[in-house]
C-alpha cells in the first residue's frame, strides 16, 4: 500500500475522532493528524489506530459481571461513568452530596 494512501486513512480515523473535554489543550485527534503527515508511517500503526476507534480489544476481551460489579462496591463504576459524562455536561454534585458521600 502507498505512502499517501496509509496518510490518507489514519488521516480519516483522526478526523472522525472524538474531542476530549478534559484535555481542550492536548487532543489525540490533533496526535494522529500529525501523524499522519510523518515520513514513516506504517501500516500497523494505521491497523492500532483504527483497533482503538473500533473497541477492537473491548470485544475480545469483553469484561465479566463479577469485575464491573465487584462485591464490596458493585455500583463503584457505573457511578464513575456517570460522574464523568455529567463533568463533561458541566453539571456538578451539590456540596452537601459531596460532603455526606450521597449520590
Amino acid at each position: 500500500m502507498s505512502t499517501s494512501k496509509i496518510s490518507q486513512k489514519l488521516s480519516t480515523i483522526a478526523a472522525s475522532w472524538p474531542t476530549d473535554p478534559f484535555r481542550p489543550t492536548m487532543q489525540l485527534k490533533t496526535f494522529l493528524q500529525s501523524l499522519s503527515a510523518h515520513p514513516n508511517l506504517t501500516p500497523k500503526a494505521v491497523e492500532a489506530a483504527n483497533a482503538l476507534k473500533g473497541d477492537v480489544i473491548m470485544k475480545k476481551y469483553p469484561l465479566s459481571k463479577k469485575t464491573l460489579e465487584p462485591a464490596s462496591r458493585p455500583h463503584y463504576y457505573n457511578r464513575l461513568v456517570e460522574g464523568f459524562e455529567k463533568s463533561s455536561r458541566g453539571i456538578a454534585r451539590p456540596w452537601w452530596k459531596v460532603f455526606f458521600g450521597i449520590w
